[in-house]
């Protein structure tokens, strides 16, 4: 049940970047959380830097939709955390080539009853 809920989660983040919907993305966040740039490593820490980073993507005309597709969610057995890994792309509106991919790993971690991101790391491969 766990991982079907960090999937679902995942999911609801993916659909909030299609939608340009930053408001929802702040409840998928903790409140310190880190998130680490695929090509250049810029560090984004808390939930309202990301969000306002997020605000300000989807307001450009051109912007990249991205989507993370989980490869493995593992749930651990003594903390309340699990660990994703899979594989992102963004896609520019229209067009069927991503124009960035590669790979990812978030770290979750149950809080007050939903599954929120600590931590997510991001590659560019491609």
């Amino acid at each position: 049940m766990t991982e079907l809920a960090v999937r679902a989660r995942r999911a609801a983040f993916n659909r909030a970047i299609a939608d340009g919907d930053a408001a929802a993305i702040g409840p998928l966040l903790a409140k310190d959380c880190v998130m680490v740039t695929g090509s250049d490593s810029a560090v984004i820490a808390g939930r309202m830097a990301q969000v306002k980073i997020w605000r300000r993507e989807f307001g450009h005309a051109d912007r990249l939709i991205y989507q993370r597709t989980p490869e493995h969610v593992i749930v651990s057995a003594v903390e309340p955390v699990a660990m994703e890994q899979g594989h992102w792309h963004g896609t520019a509106a229209g067009s069927p080539q991503p124009g960035a991919s590669g790979t990812y790993a978030a770290k979750w971690r149950e809080m007050a009853g939903e599954w929120v991101i600590e931590a997510e790391v991001f590659v560019t491969l491609g």
